[in-house]
Parts: structure tokens; sequence; C-alpha cells
């Protein structure tokens, strides 16, 4: 089905549902809200309608637009910190955050585990050369009704399968009456942040919503080279949303919103923090040798020592890229149109399409090679005393487009009804997700080579190094066919069956190259004049010249070496459940689902490109309970166990001797892991006395990697091994983690205000981010065990003003520590990690107008 089929496919589908329709009366209809009292309860979407949290048997942490914003959660990278059985990777930023719930890791350049959704949409691919979670965007977490995080896998209900959990962005719909508000932010950093929403009825049956977000803060990470920025880690964005929603007739309603997000910061740098002092310290003797094995691993230590003696700490870095850029464009239009075609049956139809584009340009292990006083042959072999002596990699923007540009059209169908006299609830429905190129997703990878401008190949005449050229298209097409229902037996006693077919297909046409600098003296290319580029292809397997593969092909530009894959797969996924209401205060719920993730493509990894959906059988039984009276609250537990298999594994490939040079180094990733995966979970909140609430979130985990079965290995690869060690936990994966939140409201009178004081403590263990064989002896694989101490203030309606000033402090202590090790160590000799955020506070002033 080409594009123009499917826009009139879904064009049709929603005009059926007007035409059905018509012949109604329009009236104002708006969709029930959660309250905003205390002891109202709470909203969730978890199985795609409106319920209550505790009437839901899935384990789910929902954090409403009051507790996001007391908190100052910017992106959905600061959720670690108040959802335990949720963990971050930032490893590319917070703009490119990948999420991990239960053990469930997605590793470089595969699907995510964690689908992320705004208003019931599956968030824009984002598939670059680097990893990312395609999450919301910067700008998505304003204006929200509430957010969702849904542990393990929704493999039934939700448009994009995934093995580890879903978090839904629930936005604000526009409402009958006239109000909105204006809020501005400063603080540390020098931080300034606007956002304002407008809320305006145009009329009986139609309603506007619109509102923006700009956060500009300058970085917290400094940089000591003297090239490039002084800082990193800064915050720069902008971000709109337009809702309408019109009723057209009493049954009708038509909901589009619109949205936009521009963020264009420096990007992060990681901090250079081991190296291996016992290479370091055999260089001198060696090099007299020409051994220069130990070169690299000498100059990470002498950066380190410089460091040092500067004393710098955990957010002083030393690096020397001059043009850092991590830029990201995105939009979205979203059209939901639900018909209540009778007491017992809804129709509602779901349509967007959204385009992302990215430019980065970054250090990989934030590295300066300076070559200090003492080395031997400086100024003779090697450069002088206080130049560059190597850079390690650095990727930027490549020479055909942005770093990755695609645009992403769904459409889904549903049907939900009641039957059986009331007694069963189901729903069904289609969906399909198309993704598209908009360019190549281009970039350039600098490996151990100075160059002064890459993008224009100027690199250094004597250097052996050479510059990765990558382009890819990437074609995605998942589709869909689902149906659930819930039965009650009787008033307390309920089963719930679901069923999903999952069709899924990927396409890369791929141009990858090397950009070579060979030397006057070069063996691979005789006669070729010292630092004069020339391209070849990196598949030397596929295009080597006429001698072979010891004799690369030469092309004329970055249009050759033309590679295309493709994968396919259809599974399905399912879930059974019993729950049992022995009152309307408790639900006990048991039940069993299967999860899936579908395959991936890793085009440089030469001969194992291509990996095959993981799946897991997850058994889930948990407990909701609620309590009234003087001590009102709730409590939810949670137990799981995941029986994980064909598991989706990272691996470190080591080049046979005979294909060194004609192979390109490769972390492919391999269906070869089996884990399980067991915990608890506990979700509580409770008054003990008027005015004080305090809420709990706790998680244990235990995850284990039960074997690695190495596949097929082509015989290029002399070996090949898990990234993650075998008998050992999965990535990101802490023990425990604890969550403490407590906030006090003073008994005072409406003409005063309403003032009250929170805190939250976060504790959480330390984790292995990573195998230990990678980073050798030292600790840099693991995450630190880490202890989160944040604090707010608040004034709501100032002296009985519709005024609002809060005051909010995160990182109280100002902890610091390594949140993902980079795992260069196992490649040059050195190590470190991207620091987490210091010590913020600000002020914020909102004034609130209408209803």
């Amino acid at each position: 089905m080409n594009k123009r089929q499917l826009i009139a496919t879904t064009a049709l589908s929603s005009a059926l549902l007007l035409g059905l329709a018509a012949p109604a009366q329009a009236q104002n209809a708006t969709s029930p809200q959660a309250a905003s009292s205390e002891d109202a309860p709470i909203i969730v979407t978890a199985r795609r309608s409106e319920e209550k949290l505790q009437d839901v048997p899935i384990s789910i942490t929902v954090l409403s637009q009051e507790t996001l914003s007391k908190r100052n959660i910017v992106s959905t990278a600061d959720l670690g910190t108040y959802v335990p059985s949720l963990a971050v990777n930032q490893q590319f930023g917070p703009e490119k955050s990948s999420f991990v719930i239960r053990g469930f890791t997605q590793e470089y350049h595969t699907a995510p585990t964690v689908g992320v959704y705004f208003a019931d949409v599956i968030a824009p691919r984002a598939l670059g050369p680097t990893t990312s979670g395609n999450g919301a965007g910067v700008g998505s977490m304003f204006d929200l009704q509430n957010l969702q995080v849904l542990k393990g896998p929704q493999g039934t209900l939700f448009g994009r399968n995934t093995t580890g959990g879903a978090i839904l962005l629930v936005p604000q719909k526009p409402k009958d009456s006239f109000g909105g508000y204006i809020e501005g932010s400063t603080g540390a950093y020098n931080t300034r942040r606007v956002e304002a929403v407008l809320n305006v009825p145009l009329g009986d049956t139609v309603r506007m919503r619109g509102g923006i977000d700009w956060n500009q803060r300058d970085g917290y990470v400094k940089n000591h080279s003297g090239i490039g920025p002084d800082r990193y880690r800064d915050t720069n964005y902008v971000a709109a949303r337009l809702s309408i929603v019109a009723d057209l007739t009493p049954d009708l309603e038509n909901y589009t919103i619109g949205s936009f997000s521009h963020s264009n910061t420096k990007g992060d740098v990681p901090k250079l923090a081991y190296c291996n002092q016992a290479a370091a310290s055999a260089f001198p003797s060696q090099a007299l040798a020409f051994n220069f094995s130990g070169f690299l691993p000498y100059l990470a230590c002498a950066q380190i020592a410089r460091q040092n003696a500067r004393g710098d700490g955990l957010w002083d870095v030393e690096t020397n890229n001059p043009n850092p850029r991590e830029e990201i464009k995105q939009w979205q239009v979203i059209n939901t149109t639900t018909w209540k075609a009778s007491d017992n049956l809804t129709i509602k139809n779901i349509i967007s399409y959204a385009e992302y584009r990215e430019w980065a340009n970054f250090s990989l292990w934030g590295d300066n090679f300076l070559i200090p006083a003492g080395t031997p042959f400086a100024g003779v072999f090697l450069p002088p005393v206080g130049a560059i002596g190597s850079k390690t990699i650095a990727l930027q923007e490549g020479l055909k487009g942005p770093t990755s540009a695609q645009s992403t059209f769904t459409e889904e169908l549903q049907f939900q009804g009641v039957a059986a006299n009331g007694r069963l609830n189901w729903q069904a429905g289609a969906y399909i997700e198309i993704a598209k190129p908009l360019a190549w997703n281009s970039q350039l990878v600098e490996i151990f080579i100075n160059c002064t401008s890459v993008q224009q190949k100027i690199c250094s005449p004597s250097d052996t190094g050479s510059i990765s050229d990558a382009s890819s298209k990437d074609w995605f097409n998942n589709k869909g066919l689902y149906a659930q229902g819930t039965y009650k037996f009787t008033d307390q006693f309920s089963f719930t069956g679901g069923i999903r077919y999952t069709w899924d297909k990927q396409r890369v046409d791929a141009q990858l190259l090397n950009i070579n600098f060979p030397t006057a003296t070069s063996t691979r290319f005789p006669g070729a004049p010292a630092g004069v580029p020339i391209y070849t292809c990196q598949n030397q397997l596929l295009y080597h010249g006429p001698a072979g593969l010891l004799q690369p092909l030469i092309v004329p530009n970055s249009d050759n070496c033309n590679q295309s894959l493709t994968i396919e797969s259809s599974r399905p996924t399912w879930l059974l459940g019993f729950d049992y209401k022995p009152n309307s205060d408790m639900l006990i719920y048991i039940k069993y689902a299967r999860g899936y993730r579908m395959g991936s493509i890793t085009n440089n990894s030469i001969g194992l490109e291509k990996s095959t959906p993981e799946k897991v059988d997850s058994y889930e039984i948990g407990a909701k309970t609620s309590f009234h009276g003087a001590m009102p609250g709730y409590f939810n537990i949670a137990g799981f166990y995941n029986d994980f298999r064909d598991q989706q594994l990272a691996t470190n490939s080591v080049i046979a001797p005979a294909y060194q040079g004609i192979i390109p180094p490769a972390a492919p990733v391999v269906n070869a892991g089996k884990s399980r995966i067991w915990g608890i979970e506990i979700d509580t909140a409770v008054s003990p006395f008027r005015g004080f609430k305090l809420d709990l979130g706790y998680t244990y985990l235990d995850t284990k990697l039960i074997s690695f079965t190495t596949p097929p290995v082509p015989v290029y690869y002399s070996s090949l091994t898990p990234a993650t060690d075998v008998g050992g936990p999965l990535p990101l994966s802490p023990k425990n983690r604890i969550t403490i939140s407590g906030t006090y409201t003073l008994p005072l009178a409406d003409n005063i205000g309403r003032i009250s004081f929170g805190a939250t403590f976060t504790h959480t263990d330390s984790n292995a981010a990573r195998s230990k064989g990678v980073t050798g002896p030292n600790d840099g694989y693991l995450v630190p065990a880490s202890n989160h101490l944040n604090l707010n203030a608040n004034w709501d309606s100032v002296l009985g003003a519709p005024i609002d000033l809060a005051l909010f402090m995160t990182n109280v202590t100002n902890e610091s520590f390594l949140v993902f090790p980079t795992g260069g160590y196992f490649t040059f000799g050195g190590d470190g990690g991207h620091s987490n955020e210091p010590r913020m506070w600000g002020v914020k002033l909102k004034y609130r107008f209408g209803n």
C-alpha cells in the first residue's frame, strides 16, 4: 500500500465516522477528567479507556501535572529519579534518552524496549547512528493531564510491541471555559523558562487550547581545553502545542493536536576518569623499540594527570571538539475521531504524521590527548609537545544530510463495546505504522585521526587513521490486529484475555565508506601522496580491488558501496489474567503475558548485520487496596517473573588476524541471550494526619544473564563475547530502589492561600552498565549507588489572588557521580562516563486567569 492509498484509506475511515453519525444534533461533550482534589480517584488510560487507577490490574506509576511542576521534571530523562522501576540511559544526552523498565535494555541501533506515547500515539521514529529511545521530545512535559509508566510488556492494546513497558503522556484537552496561565522561572545556571497556556471556547461546540514552553539554561559541565565551548549540557528549546476539540454531534467528537519542538544545544561530553596505568608506564621504553601499543593509554593518563593537577571534579572536562552540536527538530499532527455509535459501541480513529530531524556532533570519549613533556620522539615521529597526539573517536553530521531524518505515519481504528448485559467489556482494532526516510541519515566519524575540518576532509598528512563516511535510509512497516475483553463472571470475579498479531518489516539502504589518509609509503595505497583522501568501501567482502581482499576497492566518491538489507517478522502476543474484588476497595489480580520486540539491523557489523525478534513470558501477581477514614490512602504491590529468551545482546568482537584492516571493528547485536528477571514493586500513598501526605515507591529487581549461546560466527571474527557478563545482572538494573516523598500543607485560611512544603528522597543501588571485561580492573563499568534529595515549597493563590509562587531545589547535597560509563578502556585504555546533574534551584511565578 503506497502513501496516497494510506492517506485515502485513513481519510475514508474518519469520513465514515463523521457521515454515519451526522444526523444527531450537536452539544457540548467533554471526556471525564480526574478531579483536582487530593481524595479524588486517579484516572488512567492504561487499557485505552479511562479507568480508576485502583481498578486496573497493571503495575502503574502515575505523576500528575502538579507533581511534574513541583518536582521540576522538565523532560522524560528526569523520570528516573521518581519512578523506581525506570532507569534512563543518557549516554547521548537527555534529548535522546532510552528507557529501561524491569531490566529490559535497548542496545545500540535496536528498537526501543519501552514505547513512549503522546495522546495515544507512539513517538516518531528517530533511528540515527546512536541509540535513541524514540521519546516524545523536549517540551512535551508541560500542560499534561498526567504521565503514566506502565510496567511489563503491553503487547496487546498498544501500537508498537515492546518488552519492557510503556510511558504514556496524556495532554490536557481543551475545556469549555475561558482560562489559562503564564509562568516564569529563573534559577541556577542562568535558568530562564516561560510557559503559557490559553484555553478558549470558540462556541458551543468548539474548544481550543494552545501552549508554549521556552526554556534556556547555561551548561553545567565546564570545558578546560580552550577548544570549543566553555560549557556543555546546556538547555535551549522552544515547544508549542495547539489542540482543538469539535463536538460535531452529541455523539461525535473530533480532537486534533499539533505540536512542534526545536532544541539546539552543545550536547553532552563524557568525563575521562580512568586509564590503563600499567600500559601507560611501559610506553616510553616500548617507544624506543618502536612499539606504540601503550601510546594511547599514555596520553589518556597524561590527560587525567592534568585534570587532577587542576583539582577537576566530575563536572569538569577537557575535550577538543571545536563545534559540538545536538540539534533536534520535531513536529507532529494527531487527529482522533470518536463516535459513540450506541450505548454499547464506541468507534475511534486515530491518525498521526510526524517528522524528526537531528544534527549531532560530539566526542565519544571526551578526550584531549596532548603530547606531554618528556615524550620520546616528540616533534620527530610524533607531534611536538603540547600538540594533540591523537584523537580517539568523534561523530558529526555527514555529507549527505542530517544525522537522522525520518517521517512516521500511524493509523489506528478502534472498536470498544459492552455486551452480555454489561458483563463483557471488549475492544478490537487494527494498527499500521509506516516510517520513511526524509533524507540520508548521514554521519562522519573521525577514527584516531586529527582533522581540522572533517567536512572538508582536511586532516594531518602524517596521520594513518581514517574517517568513516556512513549514510543510510531506513524504512519501517509495522502492522497489527488485536482484540481484548474482560468478562465478569460475578461482580467480584473477572477474566481478561487479549491477543495481538504483529507484522514487522525494516529495510535499510546503506553506503558505508572509509576516507583513508595514507602516508607516502603506504603499502595498501602505493604511490598515493600523503594526506590525500582516498575513498574505499567498508565492506571489502563485497567490494575489493583486483588483488582480492588484501586490496580495498578505491571508489571515486561517497555515492558508492551500496548495500540493502531487509528483515521481516511476525509474531502473536497475548494476555491472560484473572482479577478478584472482594470489596470496592481491594483488587487482587494474576496475569500471564507474552511480550515481543522486533529485530534490528546494524549495517556496519559485517556478516552479523541482522538480529531477529526477542520474546519474554511475563508472570505477575498483584494487589491494590484503598483505605479511607482517619488515614486515607492506597497500597499497591506487584510481584513479577520474566522468562526472557532470544535476547538481543550487544557483543564485543575481535577481528581475526587475517582480516585485520579488511573487516571494520563492530559490536554486533545478536540473539544469543537467555535471562531471568524477577522482582517486587510497591506503590503507596497515605495521609496520616490532615495536611500531610506521604508517597512511597520501591522496587526490588533481580536480573541475571543465564546464558550466552554464541551464534555461528563468520571466519573473520576470532571471538564474539557478550557486553554483559554471563551470570551477572543486566545493564542498568539496580537491585534496590526507593523513592519517598512527603508533602505538608499548612492549615491556613483561604484568603491567605495554600502553602505547602515537599521533599523527595531517592536511593538507588549501584548497578552495572556494561561488562567488567570491557573496562578492565577499574570500577568504571559500575553506576555507583546514589542518594538524591529534592525539596520544593509552594504558595498557591497568594493572599487569595490568582498567583502561585514556587521554589524548588534538586540534588540538594550536590552529589556527583557518573551515570553511564563510556566503555573506552577496551579500545584505547581509558574510560569515564557522563556525569549526573548538579544541584539545581529555581523560583517560579505563575499567574492564572479565567476558570
